[in-house]
């Protein structure tokens, strides 16, 4: 797969966005609140629940290398766990770079290390987040049976209208485009310009499809479970650490996760002012939910992102790190091996 070069002045231009997009968040998020008061909770808090939170968010990035090798396996590629767990590290890394590029440098990565074909691996990787997706209507099912009151309260506080037939309108635009595809596949391809970008996008499909040829079954379920499980630990415990939301259930963590993932869809460097934001309606509406002040559930949800936030965010830094030595060792050795071969 040929490395593909990208204009300086648009990565640019992409990041300054990003941080805009960040900025503009954060002071939404602040706006009308005594930061003086949250300092005084994050002063009183107890980071020994977030450093349990911590490792389960690691074990999150653990079953997902597992799961990623699983996914692999019925194109016939057999890789490492540790580089699968290396590669992911490194994707997730250059998100908080530039939003939505970690799952390209993903692939591209496991390609220097293991030569899975990018457009195979990258299809994988948007199968995963179908699953995801599946896994995040799950915990709204939760949420919408255990606290809809909450629910319904966030949507009136955030202001966020969604229009269905749009939605509809989009996915109609979507099955059309997919069955145009595979009915011209074969002309398209004779053309020369556009077959490369046919095989790339049949390669995206071969990886789709994987989910249906699955050895495993079993393991793939289990890790999705484990993955998503950890997801809510580490999201979970977090409310521990703090005195005014450590009586929250385990029902208030299914709004929490699903909140959360809200505020992280948002192009914004790593989450960041979005998913303070999103924490501080989410636990406005929880407090409006059993009665408690929106204004103290406002500043607890900030509180809550200033920890869990910076906990995901030095997660990726740590592990991105360190993925960056480990994934150039392993393409040395895997360079020193084809030689040996030769």
């Amino acid at each position: 797969m040929e490395k593909t070069s990208k204009s300086p002045l648009k990565s640019i231009l992409t990041i300054v966005i990003s941080l805009a997009f960040a900025g503009f968040f954060l002071w939404l998020a602040l706006k009308g609140l005594d930061f003086k008061v949250i300092q005084k909770s994050l002063a009183k808090a107890n980071y020994l629940w977030v450093l349990f939170a911590a490792v389960f968010g690691l074990l999150a990035y653990w079953f997902r290398a597992i799961r990623w090798n699983l996914m692999l396996e019925p194109m016939g590629h057999s890789i490492s766990n540790a580089n699968s767990l290396w590669s992911i590290s490194f994707g997730y890394l250059m998100n908080l770079t530039i939003p939505r590029s970690g799952e390209v440098a993903r692939a591209t990565a496991l390609y220097g290390v293991e030569k899975v074909p990018v457009d195979k691996s990258f299809g994988t990787i948007i199968l995963e987040r179908v699953v995801d997706l599946v896994c995040m209507l799950v915990f709204l099912g939760l949420t919408l049976l255990f606290k809809y009151e909450a629910i319904l309260s966030f949507y009136e506080n955030s202001g966020i209208h969604i229009n269905p037939n749009k939605i509809l309108f989009g996915l109609l635009i979507v099955i059309v485009g997919t069955v145009l595809f595979f009915v011209f596949k074969k002309k398209l391809a004779d053309v020369p310009f556009l077959g490369k970008i046919v095989n790339f996008i049949d390669g995206i499909f071969q990886g789709l499809t994987t989910i249906f040829k699955l050895k495993q079954k079993g393991k793939f379920i289990l890790y999705t479970v484990g993955i998503w499980v950890s997801y809510y630990f580490a999201a979970y415990l977090v409310c521990f650490a703090l005195p005014e939301t450590s009586g929250f259930t385990l029902a208030d963590g299914f709004f929490i996760i699903v909140v959360g993932t809200l505020g992280m869809i948002i192009p914004a460097s790593g989450g960041i002012g979005a998913y303070n934001l999103a924490m501080k309606y989410g636990f406005m509406a929880l407090f409006i939910s059993v009665g408690k002040s929106a204004d103290l559930g406002g500043e607890m949800g900030l509180t809550y992102s200033f920890i869990s936030l910076p906990l995901q965010i030095v997660l990726m830094l740590v592990m991105g790190l360190i993925s960056i030595p480990m994934l150039a060792k392993a393409r040395n050795v895997a360079a020193s091996d084809k030689d040996f071969k030769e």
